[in-house]
């Protein structure tokens, strides 16, 4: 960029029905050094595989509660029978200094953070919805993925019904097809981002 300009961070807030694609996304995106990812805090147990502080930071339910009391999180919301959050300390201090934060929230929290009370992180968002293509592509995606009970399964399932409904909240809906699809996709949203003149400060 011309050195007499230079920018506030995008928060990237990307949101999704469970098994849609969003982790895939997220983590394809993780691999080059366009962002810094945010990762979330959780009550929920770790799954196989994942690695306390970056998949999620994996706290209890007392400390959770505790960091709400405090005014840690730029959101926070109850889903299916655990609690997830966000810290706002590390997002404000990316995007104060430049640099693009992304995030892998759901509707709840991504709703939360349109309202949040600050002028400079409402102007700094920029939400993402991916769509799955239908609720038996869904359904396909989440047995295949084989981490959920047939019962689990049909409440993100009914859960997801009233989430695709949200699509029209967010600034991009990118309807999923392959993963290579929803990458470029994406990326397109962030060269858009990036250009837009009121982001720009002039030095």
């Amino acid at each position: 960029m011309n050195s007499r300009f230079s920018r506030t961070g995008i928060l990237f807030v990307v949101s999704a029905p469970s098994g849609a694609g969003k982790t895939t996304l997220c983590d394809a995106l993780r691999q080059t050094p366009d962002f810094v990812y945010s990762v979330s805090c959780t009550t929920r147990p770790p799954r196989a595989g994942e690695i306390d502080g970056d998949d999620y930071q994996f706290i209890t339910e007392k400390d959770f509660v505790a960091r709400i009391a405090a005014g840690d999180f730029l959101e926070h919301a109850q889903v299916h029978e655990h609690r997830y959050g966000t810290l706002r300390k590390p997002i404000l201090t990316n995007l104060r200094s430049g640099v693009d934060v992304l995030i892998d929230v759901d509707t709840q929290g991504a709703a939360s953070i349109r309202r949040f009370d600050d002028e400079f992180i409402r102007s700094a968002l920029c939400d993402v919805f991916i769509m799955p293509p239908d609720l038996d592509e869904l359904r396909r995606r989440l047995v295949k993925r084989g981490t959920e009970t047939d019962e689990q399964i049909e409440l993100r399932l009914t859960n997801a019904a009233g989430e695709m409904k949200l699509w029209r909240d967010y600034r991009y809906t990118i309807i999923s097809k392959s993963m290579e699809e929803d990458l470029l996709k994406f990326r397109q949203i962030m060269g858009a981002e990036r250009y837009l003149s009121r982001r720009l400060i002039q030095n």
